[in-house]
């Protein structure tokens, strides 16, 4: 029999994966949360909300360099100022001299006022004086250094930057469960915030097991396979935004296994294994988790899935310190697809992400795909936008155990449990992937 085939045979006995899921979040929680320096907060999330103490701008403030003046002045609507003939080809044919009385730049502090048919050069981010609501561009001008003459009237209020005008004080600046971001740090900063309180990233430790295992560098022979999986998973926890650790390989030996993930307990929020998930004969990860001793089940509950690829995973805590344990298997096209619907969200949910789960869009589906009945299937696929709106998807060759077609993937086409064939031109599920490409 195919895989396939085999899938659909046993997919009764399978438990649905929405099920599997929410039993296995909910035992997780997210980690303490602690207090940071604004220069240590980037990539982690906000444990509470977060409000301006201060406005943004603090103060009036000029948004151009020019010359800060009464917008009355410059208008015609007082006759103070002097009118002069404009140089050829000035629209209105006339130009408005004003007396310079100061400059101010950006460190500028004293308080200053404008008095009618005066004017202060200015800066950009320089204070303005008391009176003035408008700001020439330099460009709009003569550039007089004791009087300057205006070519153009700009509208009242240009150039003008008014304290809280974009952020008043008491602004909910982001909630609890936001990443923190470049563009978020600048923000906290202006408004006068120097720490946040967010939860700190997770620690996740990664390990391949399986005696059959080397390491990268050379290629894989009868009796031995290249361990493509720990890297690959451990660049997929930092993808997320853990730290992530590759321990590297551990063989099929009891108590090695067990020595080794207690010892990783000391510094870790989350395990994830690869490999030994299943009931064959060399799946040790299996029988060594989940053996029963003194009466008691095992630290690790294996469970049959209806997901493809890979249906058997683990999940359970290891360690006085109960730290969580992801099971995931060891052909690499599974053990990636296992990650992002498995480990993936536990890891969102220790560090307090919200949502947990990748955005997912609804899409037009360009080639017809057959499905293993009973099973939800992860498969490979690229997904563009559409000229007049929506999506369109594309399986990739190979199905869902290829690594060429995750590599180029930059969505996961999703097929239920009741679908054994999507015609193209139906309308399917997908994830998306946040390559950075």
């Amino acid at each position: 029999m195919t895989a396939t085939a085999d899938a659909e045979a046993a997919a009764n006995e399978l438990t649905p994966l929405a099920d599997y899921l929410g039993s296995v979040l909910r035992r997780l929680r997210a980690l303490p949360p602690l207090d940071l320096d604004l220069t240590q907060a980037y990539g982690n999330v906000l444990a509470e909300d977060v409000v301006a103490p201060h406005a943004f701008p603090a103060f009036d403030q000029a948004a151009v360099d020019g010359y800060a003046a009464r917008w009355e002045d410059i208008s015609g609507g007082a006759r103070g100022p002097s009118y002069v003939p404009a140089p050829s080809g000035t629209p209105g044919g006339r130009t408005i001299r004003l007396n310079v009385v100061g400059d101010l730049g950006a460190a500028s502090w004293r308080p200053v006022r404008l008095t009618p048919g005066s004017c202060f050069s200015v800066a950009a981010g320089a204070p303005l004086p008391v009176a003035a609501d408008v700001v020439v561009p330099v460009e709009w001008t003569d550039q007089g250094m004791a009087a300057v003459e205006i070519f153009r009237t700009p509208k009242r209020g240009y150039g003008v930057r008014r304290a809280g005008e974009e952020l008043p004080a008491g602004t909910l600046l982001a909630r609890a469960g936001t990443y923190v971001t470049p563009a978020l740090v600048a923000v906290f900063a202006a408004t006068g915030i120097g720490h946040v309180v967010v939860r700190p990233s997770p620690r996740v430790v990664i390990v391949a097991t399986g005696d059959e295992l080397v390491d990268v560098g050379r290629g894989s022979q009868p009796g031995q396979v290249v361990d493509a999986n720990s890297h690959a998973l451990t660049a997929a926890a930092a993808e997320v935004g853990a730290l992530a650790y590759r321990v590297g390989i551990c063989d099929d030996d009891p108590e090695g296994l067990r020595g080794l993930l207690e010892d990783q307990t000391l510094r870790a929020d989350l395990i994830i294994t690869t490999g030994g998930t299943g009931t064959g004969p060399g799946d040790m990860v299996r029988r060594i988790l989940s053996r029963r001793e003194g009466g008691r089940a095992g630290p690790v509950t294996f469970t049959d899935v209806a997901l493809y690829p890979g249906t058997a995973l683990g999940f359970g805590t290891v360690g006085a310190e109960e730290v969580p344990v992801v099971c995931l298997p060891g052909d690499p096209g599974a053990a990636l697809i296992g990650f992002e619907v498995l480990a993936r969200p536990a890891i969102q949910l220790l560090a307090g992400a919200e949502p947990v789960f990748r955005p997912s869009v609804r899409a037009h589906l360009l080639e017809t795909v057959s499905s293993p009945g009973g099973l939800r299937e992860f498969r490979p696929a690229h997904v563009a936008e559409r000229r007049g709106g929506g999506y369109t998807v594309q399986p990739l060759s190979g199905g869902p155990f290829t690594l060429s077609g995750l590599a180029e993937a930059n969505g996961l086409l999703v097929l239920g449990e009741r679908v054994t064939t999507a015609a193209a031109g139906s309308t399917v599920d997908v994830l998306l992937l946040d390559r950075r490409r």
